[in-house]
């Protein structure tokens, strides 16, 4: 399915992540002189990140955690800039082998990153080596949103969400690919349901791990998967809401304070990790601290904590109630994803549901938490989307 003219144009060009030494040192003696708050005045999380659980992460941060190690990682992928709109966009672009992969284009939310599809990059690539089908084969592009990462910052509004999707449809033209599919959680899904919601030329269809579904109008009687959507709306844009009112309303005022302080940075980031995956009281129970960290540190090194935050502001007239999509969609739901939407809503947001999945574990997080279940679903969900294999006798051949 990759098309035969996908040969990067001139505008692509390559990236190799090269953090300073000097940033790493900086980095820890910032870490060391972190001046702590008091004790929180209550037995749990509901104050914000425990100063005990703080502690643990930074003194992990400071004298466990390797940048080196993520780094070397990170190059073993081809990386690329290019400028699209007046911005220079970094993405990750790996081909497959495998003749026929459908070009997919994955598109992370926040606080997402890059970090959270590199697990996926192998079994989507290669499925044969880990244990599925060569006609599963994808190439994968992976951009950093706007703001986010090592991609440009913008320096004048307007970076909303129909702005990015129509960057990555040119994204994916530049790449030469005539027909490709697209996925994402979190602010992705929300970037993938305006793709799908513009179904640009050779856009094959979606995959969401996050729906947004809900009805312009709550019904008045609820079923109780109904009732439970409601409710875990409720605890989303409420209790759970303080980072994302700030960061709809005054991103630059919380900028200050996460740009010249890693601790504060990185319980920023925690308390999300804590709040939103599958947990059993911690969040390490459901990411490793090292994963976590590999976050955490790419905000800091690329100092777009204030940036990254300015996706709610471009943004803030938005709703969880999601366009009615014609396109193709596949979504995947996460038992701990909040909020968490019934069938019944989703089938009526996606009048063409080619895919719907139910996984038996994992939250808002899905790819960093559970990307086997992840990497199953995208390509259950996308495979009938695939060409179909001409019939023996027909002119053709297998």
């Amino acid at each position: 399915m990759s098309a035969s003219t996908a040969i990067p144009s001139t505008l692509v060009r390559p990236f190799t992540v090269a953090i300073p030494e000097s940033e790493i040192d900086d980095l820890r003696q910032r870490l060391a002189r972190t001046r702590w708050p008091d004790n929180e005045t209550v037995s749990d999380w509901s104050q914000g990140v425990r100063l005990e659980n703080a502690k643990s992460l930074v003194a992990h941060w400071e004298h466990d955690y390797d940048w080196r190690r993520f780094e070397s990682e990170l190059s073993t992928y081809p990386q690329f800039l290019t400028e699209i709109d007046g911005l220079d966009i970094h993405f990750i672009h790996v081909r497959s082998a495998n003749p026929g992969a459908m070009p997919l284009i994955l598109t992370h939310g926040w606080p997402g990153s890059i970090v959270e599809f590199l697990k996926l990059i192998g079994p989507l690539t290669d499925p044969v080596a880990y244990g599925g089908r060569v006609e599963d084969s994808f190439d994968v592009v992976i951009p950093s949103l706007p703001g986010f990462g090592f991609s440009q910052k913008p320096v004048e509004i307007g970076w909303n969400v129909s702005r990015i999707a129509a960057a990555w449809v040119e994204l994916m033209k530049r790449l030469g690919y005539e027909n490709w599919a697209a996925q994402g959680g979190d602010w992705g899904a929300v970037v993938t349901t305006a793709l799908g919601a513009m179904r640009p030329a050779g856009l094959l269809g979606i995959h969401l791990n996050t729906q947004y579904a809900f009805p312009a109008q709550i019904p008045e009687t609820l079923s109780p998967e109904e009732l439970h959507a409601v409710e875990t709306l409720t605890l989303y844009t409420g209790y759970l809401g303080g980072s994302n009112h700030l960061q709809g309303t005054k991103p630059q005022t919380v900028g200050y304070a996460l740009a010249d302080s890693p601790a504060g940075q990185a319980a920023w980031i925690y308390e999300k990790f804590q709040s939103k995956t599958d947990n059993n009281g911690l969040a390490e129970d459901a990411i490793s601290t090292d994963d976590m960290l590999d976050a955490i540190s790419l905000y800091w090194f690329t100092n777009s904590a204030a940036s990254a935050a300015r996706i709610y502001w471009e943004n803030s007239a938005g709703s969880l109630v999601g366009p009615r999509l014609t396109a193709p969609v596949a979504v995947t739901v996460f038992p701990r994803d909040i909020p968490l939407l019934p069938r019944s809503w989703i089938e009526d947001t996606y009048t063409d549901l080619i895919h719907y999945g139910e996984a038996e574990r994992g939250g808002h997080f899905a790819a960093l938490e559970q990307p086997e279940i992840l990497v199953t679903e995208i390509r259950a969900g996308l495979r009938s989307l695939r060409p179909k294999p001409t019939p023996l006798g027909s002119g053709g051949s297998l």
